[in-house]
């Protein structure tokens, strides 16, 4: 089989690199890919957003299956692109990309199936808007409606910090923003849950806790992602069939109801207080970094699931696990998530040999004469997985140390609530 990854992220590279090992695959295309992907499988210099040519390439070249990695293109419509080109693609359509590509859809599904979620307002004003904030308790969720890379999200501890949020996403920050979310703080521990749908069945496909925020202690901004460990420490028989029995099924209900049929990974993120799951988001794709962290434990050929996906026969694959912990650091560029440099070498990255059951993941990353450059602000995922997470971490920290990219930077604690 021919296989097409888009994206060109860690997620990307983790993809392709599992893709691989698939005794059905024989060549692999990135669109566009970074510096890992490019060892490995074949980048095309093509964007993500480019569907006309991406279409085109992949009719001409006989790809087989084409994967969709970033929610971008999927908000936008790229498998409702490709539904009259025989071509197989892995993903949600535009109408149930909206569980990610608007908030407030989500939040009005959530009202309308009951399903638990943080109280919440929209906004199209910013005089209604501020008057509300003025009459709030805080602490208070400011969010951006549409898609802000994980970063459109303000948890906001007075009015004033309130206010500069919403005068940021009302100013464009993160695209032309029609309405605001407002929502009630809840103080619990987040939670990521992944299933994978055919459109008439799914399967669990994990747990992680993500680590958003850029600063040790899970302070200061956030960021797409500093890290992930699986699974999650919160996940148990009750609290697994909570969140199946009160947000997945009255959601893929819900959405069916509405004439959507949900093809693809599906991401909750949820708040997890005293046992009981809230949803914060839905994502319409592998979380990045949970997708690193996940994919080195799957036992089962991906592309055999991602094929039982396409023809609605999910329910004949069985998903099996390696029972080992996983734990990913992501190393970032400095001044990340603000201003940082790009195109700086990183010189000791082949140098490094890795050992079983630890991997890197390029993320920002290109390569131009066999040097491999930054080119992004997460710039390379450091993922181990073993027996405990403690074991895990020391191994990551080695490496990081081996590596000595001195434009990095990374957070020092991520696991630290499972980590003694």
């Amino acid at each position: 089989m021919i296989i097409g990854i888009i994206g060109s992220g860690g997620r990307e590279h983790a993809i392709c690199s599992k893709v691989l090992k698939s005794k059905k695959v024989n060549k692999v295309y990135c669109f566009p890919g970074n510096a890992g992907t490019d060892k490995i499988a074949t980048n095309i210099d093509l964007k993500v957003n480019e569907f006309n040519k991406i279409k085109e390439f992949v009719i001409n070249n006989k790809i087989d299956l084409l994967i969709v990695g970033p929610e971008n293109p999927l908000v936008d419509g790229i498998v409702n692109y490709f539904q009259d080109a025989n071509i197989k693609i892995f993903g949600p359509d535009k109408l149930a990309s909206q569980l990610e590509g608007s908030k407030i859809f989500t939040k009005k599904l959530c009202e309308k199936f009951k399903i638990p979620t943080a109280k919440f307002g929209i906004f199209n004003k910013i005089e209604e808007v501020t008057f509300f904030l003025k009459n709030s308790k805080f602490p208070i969720v400011v969010k951006a409606d549409g898609l802000a890379a994980g970063k459109g999200v303000y948890i906001c501890e007075n009015i004033n910090e309130a206010l500069k949020a919403v005068k940021e996403i009302f100013e464009g920050k993160f695209g032309l923003a029609k309405n605001i979310l407002v929502e009630e703080f809840l103080k619990g521990e987040e939670m990521s849950y992944f299933i994978i749908s055919d459109g008439k069945t799914f399967k669990k496909f994990q747990t992680a806790q993500d680590h958003k925020r850029a600063l040790e202690g899970d302070k200061g901004k956030n960021t797409g992602g500093m890290g992930a460990y699986s699974p999650s420490r919160l996940i148990n028989k009750d609290l697994d069939k909570k969140i199946i029995e009160k947000i997945i099924n009255p959601t893929l209900k819900g959405l069916k109801l509405m004439g959507i049929e949900f093809k693809g990974f599906l991401y909750a993120g949820l708040m997890i207080l005293e046992n009981e799951p809230y949803l914060i988001e839905y994502n319409v794709r592998m979380g990045d970094p949970e997708c690193q962290t996940i994919l080195p434990k799957l036992k089962t050929d991906i592309v055999d699931i991602f094929l039982a996906c396409c023809a609605n026969k999910l329910d004949s694959i069985n998903i099996e696990w390696h029972k080992e912990k996983s734990l990913c650091v992501v190393l970032c560029s400095k001044g990340y998530p603000n201003k940082y440099k790009n195109n700086l070498p990183i010189k000791n990255l082949g140098l490094i040999q890795l050992k079983k059951n630890e991997f890197i993941y390029h993320a920002g990353t290109k390569a131009y004469n066999n040097i491999v450059y930054s080119n992004g602000g997460r710039v390379l995922n450091f993922v181990v997985i073993s027996n405990n997470f403690k074991k895990s971490k020391k191994k990551i920290n080695l490496l990081i140390k081996e590596l000595d990219w001195k434009n990095g930077y990374y957070r020092k604690d991520i696991g630290f609530k499972v980590i003694k």
